[in-house]
Parts: structure tokens; C-alpha cells; sequence
């Protein structure tokens, strides 16, 4: 995921999230996005996640990755969305689970 997601680019990232998604078809069965190189995020982020979340298939999980320390990680938090999708510190530990 880019270094920022806002209002600017937040609805521009959707299809290609959701091409990358619908390119595995139905072996899909967990997503991740990788949030770690994300140093900005407002709530069109959040609302980005939760747009993929609703529109993948049903049954598949979304996992994101986001380091604890970073902005990104407490706006998941204070949003309450890390009660909703797991998030994990690296993408190592995302892949593994």
C-alpha cells in the first residue's frame, strides 16, 4: 500500500485492490495488506479496508500489517477497526497465521 492514504488517492485504490483480489479468483481465501510502508492514513483509509472487506467474496479474510508504533497502526485502534481485522507487526507473521 502507498506511503499515504487520504482522500487524494484513497478512492483511486479500491479497483486496483479489488483486480488484485479478483485476479486469484476463487482460491482467494485471505487477503493481506501490507500497511507497513504506510506513514499517513485517515479515515478514507479505514473506509478503504472496510469497502475491500464488503466486497470480496464471502468467507475471505482480510488481514492487515502494520507496525505497532506507527500512525497507521493507532488509527486502526482508535477507529475500532483492529477489533474487526487482525493486524499484525510484520508481514511474516501475517502470511504465517
Amino acid at each position: 500500500m502507498p506511503a499515504e492514504i487520504d482522500f487524494c488517492n484513497a478512492e483511486r485504490l479500491l479497483p486496483l485492490v479489488m483486480s488484485a483480489a479478483r485476479a486469484r479468483g476463487d482460491r482467494l481465501e485471505v487477503l493481506v495488506l501490507d500497511l507497513s510502508a504506510t506513514s499517513f492514513m485517515d479515515s478514507q483509509g479505514i473506509r478503504l479496508i472496510n469497502d475491500v472487506r464488503h466486497r470480496l467474496r464471502p468467507g475471505t479474510r482480510v488481514r492487515l500489517v502494520a507496525p505497532p508504533e506507527g500512525i497507521t497502526s493507532r488509527v486502526l485502534e482508535l477507529t475500532g477497526l483492529r477489533r474487526d481485522v487482525p493486524v499484525y507487526d510484520n508481514l511474516a507473521e501475517a502470511m504465517a497465521s
